[in-house]
C-alpha cells in the first residue's frame, strides 16, 4: 500500500507540473498588445506572448503555397494576424506541430507545408503587423518592436503550415508560420509564431446600393449593370426584405423614363447542376420583374426575365470571392 501511495503521489506531482507550467510561464511573459485577443478558431500555444494582432474587416491577403516562384493564393474576406512569442526554451518544431495538430484535430485539410527548406516562399506579407509603441520594451532580453517585427525569421528556421477548415458553415484560410527571431539576443530563447486566418466572404454588398444615377451611368455606358443588393436563400428564389433598398432604386429609374425597357437576367455560380441553376437563375430574374411589376406598378411589358446560370461569369469560380462576384443579378438594356 505504501508503494503504491509513494506512486500515486510522484504521479500527481507529475501531473500538477504539467499542469502549472503553463501558468508559470505565462507570469514570465509580458502582458498582451492592448484589445489583442485569440482567434476563435484556435488558441495560442500555451504560455505564448501576443506580441501584436491586425484585424481587417475585409481585405485581400496572398497565402504562399508552393516552393517554386514565390506562389501565393488569393484570399477575400476579413482578416486576422497574430503575432506570438512562445515561452522561452520552447522549438519552432514542438510550437508549430502542436497548432498543426490541433487544425488536423478540427478537420482541417493541409494544402501546403514546408520545414526548414521553405523555398521561395515569402513570408514577407504575413510579418506586416502594427508594431505597437505602447508595448513594454524592456520585459524581455533584446526585444524591441522594430526588429522582432521586421527581422523577425531567421532563414532556414522556418516551419509553415497553409490549409483550409470548415467553421460554423463558413471556410476559413489558416496560414501559421513559426520561426526563429533573428535578432541575436532572442534567438536562443524564444521562437516566433505568426497565425493568420481569413474568413473568405464576399465584401458586405448591402453597404453600396446602386443608385439611379450609377445605374443610368451604367446603362448609358455598358449597357448593362450588375446588381448584388437582391438578396435570396442559397437555392431559393423568394427576395429577401433586405433586396428593399436595391428595388427603390431600380424603380426609380424605371418611373422616370417610360420608355426605358430592360432585361432582367439572374447568374449563380457553379456550384450544384447547370439544369438547376438554370431554372433558379430565371426564376430570380422572374421574383425581380414580379417585384417590380406588382409593388412598384412598372408596366411588366417593359421588363423580361431570363436566367443565364453560370455562363456568362465575372469572376473565377474556383475561389470563394469569384463565386461571390458570379452570384448576382444584371439589368441589360434591351
Amino acid at each position: 500500500m505504501d508503494l503504491l501511495m509513494i506512486v500515486f503521489t510522484r504521479l500527481l506531482m507529475i501531473a500538477c507540473s504539467i499542469v502549472l507550467a503553463p501558468a508559470v510561464a505565462r507570469a514570465a511573459m509580458p502582458a498582451d498588445a492592448p484589445d489583442a485577443r485569440d482567434h476563435a478558431l484556435i488558441s495560442r500555444y500555451a504560455g505564448s506572448w501576443l506580441v501584436a494582432q491586425d484585424v481587417q474587416g475585409f481585405d485581400q491577403v496572398g497565402m504562399p503555397r508552393g516552393s517554386q516562384n514565390g506562389e501565393v493564393v488569393k484570399v477575400e474576406g476579413r482578416v486576422t494576424r497574430l503575432f506570438y512569442l512562445a515561452p522561452a526554451g520552447k522549438s519552432a518544431l514542438e510550437v508549430q506541430r502542436n497548432y498543426e495538430q490541433a487544425l488536423e484535430r478540427a478537420g482541417a485539410a493541409r494544402l501546403d507545408s514546408c520545414a526548414e527548406d521553405c523555398g521561395a516562399r515569402d513570408f514577407g506579407q504575413l510579418r506586416r503587423l502594427p508594431a505597437n509603441p505602447s508595448l513594454p520594451k524592456a520585459q524581455l532580453e533584446g526585444w524591441t518592436p522594430i526588429t522582432l517585427l521586421q527581422q523577425w525569421q531567421e532563414a532556414g528556421t522556418e516551419r509553415y503550415w497553409y490549409g483550409t477548415v470548415n467553421a460554423s458553415g463558413a471556410m476559413l484560410h489558416v496560414a501559421i508560420v513559426t520561426a526563429k527571431p533573428g535578432t541575436v539576443a532572442l534567438s536562443g530563447k524564444y521562437v516566433a509564431t505568426i497565425v493568420e486566418i481569413v474568413e473568405a466572404k464576399a465584401m458586405e454588398s448591402d453597404k453600396v446600393v446602386v443608385d439611379v444615377k450609377a445605374l443610368t451611368k451604367g446603362l448609358q455606358a455598358e449597357g448593362t449593370v450588375a446588381l448584388y443588393g437582391l438578396y435570396f436563400d442559397t437555392g431559393k428564389s423568394v427576395i429577401k426584405p433586405e433586396s428593399k433598398a436595391q428595388l427603390d432604386q431600380m424603380a426609380q429609374l424605371l418611373q422616370s423614363d417610360g420608355s426605358l425597357k430592360v432585361h432582367i437576367v439572374g447568374h449563380t455560380d457553379n456550384q450544384g447542376a447547370l439544369d438547376a441553376n438554370l431554372a433558379l437563375s430565371k426564376a430570380r430574374a422572374q421574383t425581380v420583374v414580379d417585384a417590380l411589376a406588382t409593388t412598384y406598378k412598372v408596366d411588366p411589358k417593359r421588363l423580361s426575365a431570363a436566367g443565364v446560370a453560370s455562363y456568362a461569369p465575372l469572376g473565377n469560380n474556383a475561389t470563394d470571392a469569384g463565386r461571390a462576384r458570379n452570384r448576382r443579378v444584371e439589368m441589360v438594356l434591351q
